[in-house]
């Protein structure tokens, strides 16, 4: 008996288990609202230099004593090669002559221009208040928009490190009410930050709490559940994440001022602080950590709420001792990040998982952090993109289950690389078709990302997993980190960020292709039996190559005999 055995006797899958996912998964639905918040509170509108506030030519005034816009723009602003005015430049000294349309100026590209010395003037009739706007993020400043967004990434990255062992040691219960308040705290600061240094801290406060989230989240609901509802249940999470990001194109549709945008996505997360005081710790966690009395004290609070409340009774610290003596001895044996790569298979699994969810992070969050890049606007957009989402996760559960682990996992990673590629060669003025590649591409990504959980916990055997899982949960959180920062590359070179997302993402694919099939063959539980079943897997393959050889062999003599 383990465990799982123990949930069954007190209700399994009933009433307590019920309301204990529903409210859990409440989280995963707001997740988008911060993981994507940068599309919309850092979008940059047109702008161009501050014309001077004082003009005093009154040779060109109308009868109400001013310059009209376009005259002043003509005069101060120089035009860029689309005929728009520039958005960084202005012209060293008024060229009042520009005004006389009929006269003969001569090459206006040779007249001095300059940086702009008053600030910039913002088009609000989209966007009223955004974070670019409010510090004047662009031009010279322009890369402090994406930096911000690998600020809130590293956060998540931290997060997941530290929160992630505080967890292991003072319960998954007790960091994720932390949790919940940091990020009311943070994101409500980020929310009323005076500047821009205190908004990049409080947002990186929130990505280490968004993580503590993920992490414990996912703790509460797999160790509350029996087995077999694990894969359903993850399923609703994915699908709540999708609707999350639906959900996330309406709210800032609604709310286009940056500070209460952030402000309402970070609200409920008190909420969510005040409802988790009435989850359980994790009994299991209770258990392995010596604290057996208390365990027993929630496992039959959970018996009675799911009406087995006599089962409940029946239950001891002796019995859940017992129960549990195969996983302390899986947790007493458990092995470092070096035993990882000390043996050639498990080396190869660590080495291509590594380069797989990687790959995975910094592609998706490369596509999904720059929507205005693609020049459609960026609710419509948004809406696609999560929309996108819904069926290319049923599709990899098809895949996953009907077809491979191996082959789902490769082949979107390759097909998102591909349509990354291909989008390059698509001109700017198709923005249907680029939407169009660009959407299929995070499609696919999606589903790489529902495979990786999946298989990679399919790979590791016990002794490791939790190991093994920390170290690619790692690797995600540094390329979702770096996909901000190599998007700057293309204020150089343009097609720059598509190619390294997309051929990272086909290099990953491949390196899919080199690990071993997990569909339908049981968990490995030590090292050597992961050694030993993929030596006995090659040796079949090349048994039967053999027998294929010798087939063909045998059908070419006969042949040759009949002729």
């Amino acid at each position: 008996m383990g465990f799982g055995d123990i949930l069954e006797d007190v209700g399994s899958m009933g009433k307590f288990q019920i309301i204990h996912v529903l409210l859990l998964a409440l989280p995963s639905f707001l997740s988008p609202s911060h993981n994507l918040l940068q599309n919309f509170v850092a979008v940059v509108p047109d702008h161009h230099c501050r014309i001077p506030a004082e003009v005093n030519d009154s040779r060109y005034v109308n009868d109400m004593g001013r310059l009209q816009t376009e005259e002043l723009l003509r005069v101060f602003i120089p035009l860029d090669r689309n005929q728009q005015p520039e958005k960084c430049l202005m012209y060293s000294s008024p060229q009042w002559h520009l005004l006389d349309l009929n006269g003969t100026h001569g090459n206006v590209t040779e007249y001095h221009t300059q940086k702009c010395t008053d600030g910039w003037t913002y088009d609000n009739s989209k966007f009223k208040a955004t974070i670019v706007t409010e510090w004047d993020l662009v031009c010279n400043w322009k890369s402090l928009k994406r930096i911000t967004q690998s600020i809130y990434m590293a956060g998540l990255l931290v997060g997941a490190i530290v929160l992630g062992r505080l967890s292991d040691k003072f319960g998954r219960r007790t960091i994720l009410l932390w949790s919940h308040f940091q990020l009311g705290v943070s994101g409500t600061c980020s929310a009323f930050a005076s500047s821009y240094p205190l908004f990049c801290f409080w947002r990186f406060l929130c990505g280490m709490a968004q993580s503590g989230i993920i992490l414990n989240v996912f703790s509460l609901k797999v160790e509350w559940i029996p087995t077999r509802f694990r894969t359903p249940i993850s399923m609703l999470s994915g699908f709540l994440y999708t609707f999350g990001q639906l959900h996330l194109a309406g709210l800032a549709y609604g709310i286009q001022d940056w500070r209460w945008l952030q402000f309402t996505v970070s609200l409920p997360y008190f909420i969510f602080f005040l409802y988790s005081w009435w989850f359980p710790e994790s009994a299991r966690w209770l258990i392995l950590n010596d604290k057996a009395d208390v365990a027993l004290k929630q496992l039959r609070r959970v018996a009675k709420m799911n009406g087995k409340e006599e089962e409940g009774k029946k239950l001891t610290v002796e019995i859940l001792k017992s129960n549990m003596e195969s996983e302390q001895l899986v947790i007493n044996n458990r092995r470092s990040v070096f035993d990882l790569f000390r043996t050639p298979v498990m080396r190869k699994i660590a080495c291509c998982t590594m380069l797989v969810w990687f790959s995975t992070s910094f592609a998706y969050y490369g596509l999904a952090i720059d929507l205005q890049g693609f020049g459609v606007d960026i609710y419509l957009i948004q809406l696609i993109f999560g929309a996108v989402d819904i069926p290319a996760k049923l599709l990899a559960f098809l895949f996953m289950s009907l077809i491979g682990r191996r082959f789902t996992q490769a082949t979107s990673l390759i097909m998102a690389g591909s349509f990354n590629l291909v989008n390059i060669f698509v001109p700017k003025e198709m923005q249907s078709l680029r939407t169009l590649f660009a959407a299929l591409g995070k499609g696919c990504l999606s589903a790489a990302f529902s495979c990786c959980y999946l298989f990679s916990g399919e790979l590791y055997p016990t002794v490791v997993r939790q190991t093994g899982m920390g170290l690619v949960s790692t690797m995600a959180r540094v390329g979702s980190m770096l996909a901000p920062i190599v998007r700057m590359s293309g204020d150089y070179l343009s097609f720059l960020p598509m190619t390294i997302y997309g051929g990272m993402a086909i290099i990953a694919g491949i390196a899919a292709f080199l690990l071993p099939e997990t569909r339908n063959t049981p968990l490995p539980e030590t090292i050597e039996e992961t050694e030993n079943r993929t030596i006995k897997d090659a040796e079949k393959a090349k048994d039967s190559k053999r027998a294929d050889v010798a087939l063909q062999e045998t059908y070419l003599s006969l042949m040759k005999q009949t002729v």
